[in-house]
């Protein structure tokens, strides 16, 4: 986070208060205690099992908190369902794509965009009485640098650009944080290396919080980034601090 953040008195717009999880006597996540301020670039990472998942289905409301606190822009919104918090300016991606792999580019941006209105697609309606909602999917399109592939069966794309376009879908519904489950899970380095570009080209006022495991993906995208380990944050510092730290050599990137 930057010191610009801290001291212009902005009010997070995710803060997690000593969030603790457990299933049954398994301690998911431990006091975890995290801020994110409007355009900040966070990640976090960790060995698999390191809780990593189950805080981000903590932060969207997938499962209930045991103890501690979830604000979004102040407000406490730890016992909010997830549409709640999604209509307040939350979106998140997951590891597994959710795209119509046989309908275009498109359309599937716009059956996103129809998805999170009141108003849902009405057979009889002419296509043409949408243009906001037309609109807004070129819009989307044009800033992710999709506009040429609009027409393309979203099959024909390559595994990367399947994974760049899901997160098209999550800026559907206007979020001010996007949440992004290893986006760059099963890219080449190739991929991985145009993924981090993408995402360095979003719009700098979103504030974006991802878990990878690609390291070279989180130290070209993230200012900030904190090291879970049993679901306790060991670490948090800048991705120079972080590759330097003797501690998460130990437990994370491997030692020599």
């Amino acid at each position: 986070m930057s010191s610009e953040s801290q001291t212009s008195g902005e009010v997070p717009v995710l803060e997690l208060r000593q969030l603790c999880k457990s299933f049954g006597g398994l301690q998911a996540t431990r006091e975890v205690t995290l801020r994110i301020m409007p355009g900040d670039r966070q990640a976090i990472i960790g060995p698999n099992g390191a809780g990593k998942t189950t805080l981000f289905n903590l932060i969207t409301g997938i499962y209930p908190v045991t103890s501690g606190q979830v604000l979004l822009f102040g407000q406490d919104v730890t016992k909010w369902p997830s549409h709640k918090r999604t209509a307040m300016g939350m979106a998140r991606t997951f590891q597994v794509t959710h795209l119509f792999p046989g309908l275009t580019v498109l359309d599937n941006v716009l059956l996103a965009i129809k998805g999170l209105r009141r108003s849902k697609f009405v057979m009889w309606r002419f296509l043409s009485s949408y243009k906001e909602v037309y609109d807004k999917a070129y819009h989307l399109l044009e800033q992710a640098g999709f506009l040429d592939r609009k027409d393309l069966e979203v099959r024909n794309l390559s595994h990367g650009e399947q994974r760049q376009l899901e997160i098209v879908l999550g800026l559907a519904s206007d979020p001010k944080i996007l949440l992004l489950d290893e986006p760059a899970a099963g890219l080449s380095s190739g991929e991985s290396t145009d993924m981090a570009k993408f995402l360095m080209k979003l719009d700098p006022k979103l504030a974006i919080l991802l878990i990878e495991h690609d390291m070279d993906v989180v130290f070209d995208v993230a200012s900030q980034i904190s090291v879970l380990h049993f679901g306790q944050i060991l670490e948090t510092g800048t991705p120079k601090q972080i590759h330097s730290s003797a501690k998460v050599q130990e437990i994370y990137l491997g030692t020599d």
